[in-house]
């Protein structure tokens, strides 16, 4: 099976039409964001201010880039275990975040948000992080630069590789896998 080809922005049909297992390759526009910039926006959102970014159909890369060596766009570029993310990513889906890319499980809390408001969670490959940055061919400051590696980034990516973890039904990959290898076991 080839590699879908999507651009950014994500919407809900595409969103809908995405399973768990599928691979895709994403171009256009993502945003970095880890834990203390999640804390940030959520903390907007509680004051009643508008976020620095458009979150609706966004998706959000969850990475700390290293520093871009001279000539290139961005530093490695690998992803971030997503839990960190698992207390502030429901807010942000309820305002239509449409993808997140990043690495290990997510909670409960995160999969209904996911299922409610038709958004997925890519899997990016850890340790491919020199790979994955060859895809970033555009890389600007948002926001929060204070943050260092964790400020928000405006990304422009050509076929960054992923893999639907868990879809907006909320298939989950890692719940599959396990199934079908104790089946055939």
């Amino acid at each position: 099976m080839s590699d879908q080809k999507i651009t950014t922005p994500i919407s809900k049909e595409t969103a809908a039409s995405l399973r768990a297992g599928d691979t895709v390759l994403l171009s256009g526009i993502v945003y970095t964001a880890r834990d203390a910039a999640h804390s940030r926006l959520v903390d907007l959102l509680d004051q009643g201010k508008e976020l620095p970014i458009d979150i609706r159909d966004a998706v959000i890369y969850y990475v700390g880039p290293t520093p871009a060596k001279p000539g290139q766009v961005i530093g490695s570029a690998g992803p971030t275990t997503s839990y960190r993310m698992d207390a502030y990513a429901p807010r942000l889906i309820e305002l239509g975040l449409r993808g997140m890319i990043g690495k290990g499980k997510r909670s409960q809390e995160v999969i209904d948000s996911m299922k409610k408001y038709g958004a997925v969670y890519f899997g990016a490959i850890g340790g491919a992080a020199a790979l994955i940055a060859k895809t970033i061919v555009g890389c600007e400051m948002v926001c929060y630069e204070d943050l260092g590696s964790e400020a928000i980034r405006r990304l422009t990516v050509k076929d960054f590789p992923a893999t639907v973890i868990i879809d907006s039904q909320g298939n989950n990959l890692y719940e599959i896998g396990v199934k079908e290898y104790t089946k055939s076991a």
